[in-house]
């Protein structure tokens, strides 16, 4: 790279990358950041399209190591992602004709979770269900294989909103591949009539989806929130009303919404000012049409 100076170096090594690939940051885990200089540099992947294929080819079928949801130990699973068909699948058993579950490609997200998983190469897939999150955590030993993965998933997305969206450009689309969540961590929260104990749970904010779970691996949320926007009657506060009782932690946060308030704790102030700043974020961007639609079918679970 010094005798070819950056920029020629650039030309050369990322000349074909596709637009559906991800370019990591210096935030993004040290898997993606080292598979992106091995793709560029070791294997020349974007110098030539054949190299592309196992990411591109609209077809992808592997064993991945699978938590089970019950007892938190990891199987493998045969997945198979098939941008025809839409969806991605796994299958519980080798020789199963059905797949155990079907993930359309619509919904379908997925983020590098190396802490939370407690892998390198842990990966976090989330799809909806009947309009609730479902959370699916896998891992491979190979990076190489894991990364291929996730572009894989980043590629049928691309293919599918291309067709959804056929004015947009390719600068509007790459944002909408794959997300990170916005913020992730624990909190106490306590029921819609606040006169309950506050609980302690592992809150995850998917853009406008507020999700808790008793547990930061669960397979399923014990319920979502819809956060809204402020023209449309939802707020953030901190602190809580002052006949509030039963939480732990001394941080409060009120959000309201049309329909009723939800009550949160955090532990320490550093924490309550981040969630603030994650909800104020949200709230202060005006709701798209299909969030409309998304806020009218949401189903809260108390």
């Amino acid at each position: 790279m010094a005798a070819m100076g950056n920029g020629a170096a650039k030309a050369k090594y990322e000349q074909k990358v596709p637009a559906f690939y991800y370019r990591p940051t210096h935030t993004d885990c040290k898997l993606l950041r080292e598979q992106w200089i091995r793709a560029k540099y070791e294997r020349n992947d974007f110098e030539f399209m054949e190299k592309q294929e196992p990411y591109s080819a609209g077809y992808r079928e592997g064993f991945l190591w699978k938590r089970g949801r019950d007892n938190g130990q990891f199987f493998s699973r045969k997945f198979v992602l098939s941008e025809r068909e839409g969806a991605l699948k796994y299958f519980n058993k080798q020789d199963a004709r059905d797949p155990k579950a079907t993930m359309k490609i619509e919904t379908l997200n997925a983020t590098f979770q190396p802490a939370k998983i407690g892998n390198p190469c842990g990966l976090q897939i989330t799809y909806l269900k009947d309009n609730s999150t479902r959370n699916i955590f896998v891992y491979h030993s190979d990076a190489k294989e894991m990364v291929d993965w996730f572009n894989s998933i980043r590629a049928a997305r691309f293919h599918y909103l291309q067709v959804a969206f056929p004015g947009a450009s390719d600068e509007e689309l790459v944002p909408k591949l794959t997300r990170n969540f916005m913020k992730e961590g624990f909190m106490e929260k306590t029921g819609p009539k606040h006169t309950e104990g506050f609980k302690k749970r592992w809150f995850t904010m998917d853009d406008r989806r507020l999700m808790y779970f008793k547990d930061p691996l669960d397979a399923y949320a014990r319920g979502e929130v819809f956060i809204g926007s402020k023209e449309n009657s939802y707020t953030v506060l901190a602190g809580l009303p002052p006949s509030t009782q039963g939480y732990h932690w001394n941080h409060g946060i009120t959000i309201i919404t049309p329909d009723r308030k939800f009550l949160f704790a955090c532990e320490t102030e550093a924490e309550q000012r981040d969630w603030i700043a994650a909800f104020q974020r949200v709230i202060n961007r005006p709701m798209r049409p299909q969030e409309y639609a998304v806020e009218a079918h949401f189903k809260h679970k108390p």
